[in-house]
């Protein structure tokens, strides 16, 4: 079969022919129909090689589609041709946490191993994926899965970090979304559908700003040195209840505290490296600030039933196997609207 690889550091993924999975005992093996491409595969790429620790060679993808190829002895509830999403985060599925279906904060995984598909274990830009558990596959229910895949993390991370936030953002109350790209734009459709705040969207150009309105955002301010003076004018000199950084990176993490309320949820979601210092005199009066992970089990089931019920939608560019290292440079330079879903068994 072929798949994108990332098969040396520093190196750019290259497209390589490998041999068909054989599912084992407890596994399934998909039929890829779609994956998505993610800032997080570009941050693992791009470490060097003492922090590197994924494995090579690594087939990239960890959102996934598919259609249930074969079983492992001893699967049960899945037929073969079932359409279904593949929930990434896996964990060991015996801890309290994954008792709870939040394998995202799994406490064994670590210590055994367990690595999310494309993230350590084999992903899903190929076209076929092997899924260690028929646990970590959520049926489709009639959602098409090229539009759909990135909901897998694009909106299941941000339906995650907003929904905790979602008391504070209550009618008359400001939601700051930092980065209006795959992620963040999915937030802002979120927060809007979700609760009842002005939403003011950040990002670096006038492009992506109109994108951010386009999407729901009702204000759009350039991620600059004049940002948080232009949000607290937005506000009223108060600041936002809730902010959401999809860069983490530390410019943006600078902003997303500047702009913060008293008792406001400071959230930093995206991996760029920044940090929100928290303490007495370093923050509004009983601002909090998070760093989630992903999400639940049961939480990518209620972001299906949102796209089901046309709550949420994801902005994507498709692009064949063969053109998967394109959508990669695409990620790179900053030019993709959304989300690059690749689509291996495309007719």
């Amino acid at each position: 079969m072929k798949a994108l690889q990332y098969k040396e550091i520093g190196q750019p993924p290259v497209l390589v022919e490998i041999p068909t999975p054989e599912p084992g005992p407890g596994q399934v093996l998909l039929k890829v129909t779609a994956a998505g491409v993610c800032h997080s595969d570009e941050f693992v790429m791009s470490l060097p090689e003492d922090q590197y620790d994924y494995g090579l060679p690594l087939t990239l993808g960890h959102e996934g589609a598919g259609v249930v190829h074969r079983l492992g002895e001893g699967v049960e509830h899945l037929a073969v041709g079932d359409p279904v999403m593949v929930y990434g985060p896996w964990g060991c599925g015996r801890c309290r946490n994954c008792a709870q279906g939040k394998e995202n904060y799994c406490t064994n995984a670590a210590a055994e191993g367990i690595r999310p598909p494309g993230l350590g274990a084999p992903g899903a830009i190929a076209e076929y994926m092997l899924v260690d558990d028929a646990r970590h596959l959520v049926p489709l229910g009639g959602l098409d899965p090229v539009e759909n895949v990135s909901l897998s993390d694009a909106g299941l991370t941000p339906y995650h970090a907003i929904k905790q936030s979602l008391p504070k953002l209550h009618a008359g109350s400001y939601a700051v979304v930092i980065g209006a790209g795959g992620l963040g734009h999915v937030g802002i459709r979120m927060i809007r559908q979700l609760s009842g705040a002005t939403v003011i969207a950040l990002d670096v150009t006038e492009e992506k700003l109109d994108f951010a309105r386009e999407v729901g955002a009702h204000h759009a301010v350039l991620s600059d040195e004049h940002a948080v003076d232009a949000v607290r004018e937005l506000t009223g000199g108060l600041g936002a209840d809730a902010v959401f950084d999809f860069v983490g990176a530390p410019p943006t993490t600078k902003i997303a505290a500047g702009v913060a309320a008293v008792e406001a949820d400071v959230t930093i979601v995206g991996i760029g490296g920044g940090a929100v210092q928290a303490g007495f005199g370093t923050l509004p009066f009983d601002a909090a600030v998070r760093a989630p992970y992903w999400g639940s089990r049961s939480e990518l089931i209620e972001v299906l039933d949102m796209a089901r019920r046309g709550q949420v939608s994801v902005e994507v560019e498709t692009f064949t196997l063969d053109e998967a290292p394109k959508a990669y440079e695409r990620l790179h330079e900053g030019t993709l609207r959304g989300r690059a879903v690749i689509v291996p068994n495309a007719d």
